[in-house]
């Protein structure tokens, strides 16, 4: 490694301050509920124990975990208190060897075996199969395996929307949208201190936490947390190309960096969106979920985020027929028009884009002074209740 590389290793790092530190015990301290399904319990359970109990079960079964952090908005709330966006899930990352099938599946077993641990007292647990902890606690399980990406997420609920998320992963090419959550904070030390420390942590006598920003610089990505700053690089290697978070960013009150530069790559972002979803059924299912999994609590901004959404797709995107941009903006309107009245909202006229019926003539090919948006919703077909063990990511 040449001295140039190795500086600009090195800028992806930084040491967490006495504050920061103890925000992250906060947090790994604080009891998340996982509620259960039907009649089953909501288990309680602190991310520490989580982790520990996780990386000892696994650790036992011969799977060495190199290092588990936590990622996301979580890290983003660790570092800097006042970013505006909160946090929700809490993402764990468990760095491990996943060289085959038979390893996601010791992996998921593992995760399921460890539930039983937290069942209330009293609960039996001998007639309680792995099936059956999937289908009570688990939202939804992820495996990715690809030449550049080989990982798996599980999810477990959580009726507000804070669900824990353990990923495993053994590599993964593109780990962040944008600047602003592409922090992972190293839990390691802060475990070990844990395990071995009689003495309780102060502000001299604490453990050297480390973060990191994937997206290659520390201190600048700090810098566009702090002033809420939207920045990235090839959003068309993100799923989805980060269309729905960079709409939620604007919404939160967060600005681009460069103006020129955003608007070329929104390009790129719904181009990216449509190869991803290219049927209108996956783009209403992915926006529904979208909204309900980011805006819990916050339902007032959900038409918001929506109208920008709309605006962006209007503008920005190229890749699509006629007929189906105006699909896909009719799909939009007619969300924001439902959670309008979801919030009894629809009264207020200045808030709400009315579509009228047009006359007959208006048909004629040769009267072009109308812009006609359809908003009834498009055909898609109910969404079963029944899901697959492993959910495809492609």
């Amino acid at each position: 490694m040449s001295c140039g590389d190795a500086s600009d290793q090195s800028r992806r790092f930084c040491v967490l301050s006495w504050d920061q530190v103890q925000r992250l015990d906060s947090i790994l301290g604080e009891a998340v509920p996982i509620h259960g399904r039907g009649n089953f319990p909501t288990l309680s359970m602190r991310p520490r124990q989580i982790v520990q109990v996780v990386r000892a079960r696994l650790e036992e079964r011969g799977v060495c975990v190199k290092d588990v952090r936590l990622n996301g908005s979580a890290a983003s709330h660790v570092l800097h208190q006042d970013t505006g966006l909160g946090y929700k899930d809490l993402d764990l990352i468990f760095g491990v060897s996943l060289k085959d099938d038979q390893a996601f599946r010791l992996v998921k077993d593992v995760v399921l075996d460890c539930l039983l641990d937290f069942l209330p007292a009293g609960v039996s647990k001998e007639r309680i199969t792995a099936l059956t902890l999937k289908e009570a606690y688990v939202q939804k399980l992820v495996k990715v395996c690809n030449d550049t990406d080989r990982w798996s997420l599980i999810s477990l609920s959580n009726n507000t929307g804070k669900n824990v998320e353990l990923k495993f992963v053994d590599s993964l090419r593109r780990q962040f949208e944008f600047s602003v959550d592409s922090f992972q904070i190293c839990l390691d030390s802060l475990l070990l201190f844990d395990r071995c420390s009689e003495t309780p942590m102060s502000e001299s006598f604490h453990p050297t936490v480390i973060g990191e920003s994937v997206y290659g610089d520390f201190k600048e990505a700090m810098a566009h947390l702090c002033q809420r700053t939207i920045a990235t690089r090839s959003p068309e290697e993100i799923r989805g190309g980060g269309l729905l978070k960079y709409c939620h960013l604007l919404v939160r009150g967060f600005r681009p960096f460069s103006e020129a530069d955003m608007k070329q790559m929104q390009r790129y972002m719904c181009s990216r969106f449509f190869i991803d979803f290219s049927d209108i059924g996956e783009q209403q299912r992915k926006l529904e979920a979208y909204l309900q999994n980011h805006f819990a609590g916050m339902e007032h901004k959900r038409y918001e985020c929506l109208m920008t959404l709309h605006q962006v797709v209007n503008e920005s995107t190229v890749c699509l027929m006629g007929h189906e941009r105006r699909q896909t903006l009719s799909l939009i309107s007619m969300l924001a028009l439902r959670v309008l009245a979801e919030q009894n909202a629809i009264p207020t006229v200045t808030n709400v884009t009315c579509y009228y019926q047009p006359a007959p003539y208006v048909q004629d090919i040769n009267f072009s002074n109308y812009y006609i948006a359809h908003v009834q919703p498009p055909q898609v077909s109910p969404c079963s209740n029944s899901y697959q063990t492993w959910l495809p990511c492609s």
